[in-house]
């Protein structure tokens, strides 16, 4: 049985001068424990569709495997809300590992925030291809434009991939963090080279957002909503070009202007 994406609601609305009974669609919250080598991990709230894709993109966040080959099984139970995965090296996890920050000598101003397990599988982006400031408003308007979840609930975030011509694909989830798994995942899965990609992103640009993208390993990153002050740090120390407030004709380069065509030249 698939799990329901959004359900429907008898609600009041207030139009300014009267109050109206309509049908509403919320956009459902489904919790998925992940349990691996038989040991309860984590359990993420989410949007119950792409379970696979998310599960797996989490695990790599997380640094508990670099590609699909680590996975040595994955079943999914969508009734009672379970991921079984056995690794095909058994490691002692703990969850404090994932959990407490690191305070240390690193480089870059913001990395003294890591995680230690974000210390393990952050890195620095190298990647040169650029993107115009054309192509970026486009792509954000196709994600948005292309979210029916989105259009029907307005409770989702959506996350998409793509070249600077085209989205090659997108998900969308409750939890804009667990959009991003959903790419990363179907990368691993489908073994997606990730050269000269951009992420187009309706969520806030915080400091786990940059993490997770360059984990991911992607050099632009185009949001349609804000920065926090970690993660314009992070993504400056991280060498990802961060994109908000991407709407209509405008936006805002926060880090590594250099790849945005028309900025070529500008020092940060």
């Amino acid at each position: 049985m698939d799990p329901q994406v959004r359900n429907r609601f008898q609600v009041l609305r207030y139009t300014g001068e009267s109050l109206e009974e309509i049908e509403d669609q919320a956009a459902v919250e489904y919790p998925l424990t992940i349990y691996i080598d038989h040991e309860e991990f984590a359990t993420i709230v989410c949007t119950p569709t792409h379970i696979r894709e998310l599960t797996i993109g989490f695990l790599a966040s997380e640094g508990l495997i670099r590609n699909i080959e680590d996975i040595s099984s994955l079943e999914i139970d969508d009734d009672k809300g379970m991921a079984y995965v056995e690794l095909k090296v058994k490691q002692v996890i703990s969850k404090e590992f994932y959990s407490k920050r690191m305070i240390g000598s690193c480089c870059g101003k913001s990395r003294q925030f890591y995680f230690y397990n974000d210390a393990k599988t952050a890195k620095t982006i190298m990647t040169r291809g650029k993107i115009s400031a054309e192509q970026c408003l486009r792509l954000m308007k196709e994600m948005q434009e292309g979210s029916e979840e989105f259009q029907l609930t307005g409770g989702v975030h959506n996350a998409a991939l793509g070249t600077p011509e085209k989205l090659l694909f997108s998900y969308s989830d409750i939890g804009r963090h667990n959009a991003l798994d959903k790419i990363f995942g179907h990368c691993l899965n489908q073994n997606i080279s990730l050269k000269d990609k951009v992420i187009v992103f309706s969520g806030r640009i915080s400091s786990e957002v940059v993490l997770k993208v360059s984990k991911i390993g992607i050099g632009i990153l185009i949001s349609k909503s804000a920065p926090t002050t970690l993660g314009i740090h992070l993504a400056r120390d991280l060498g990802i070009t961060a994109i908000g407030f991407a709407r209509d004709d405008h936006f805002n380069i926060y880090s590594h202007p250099e790849r945005i065509i028309e900025a070529e030249g500008i020092l940060q």
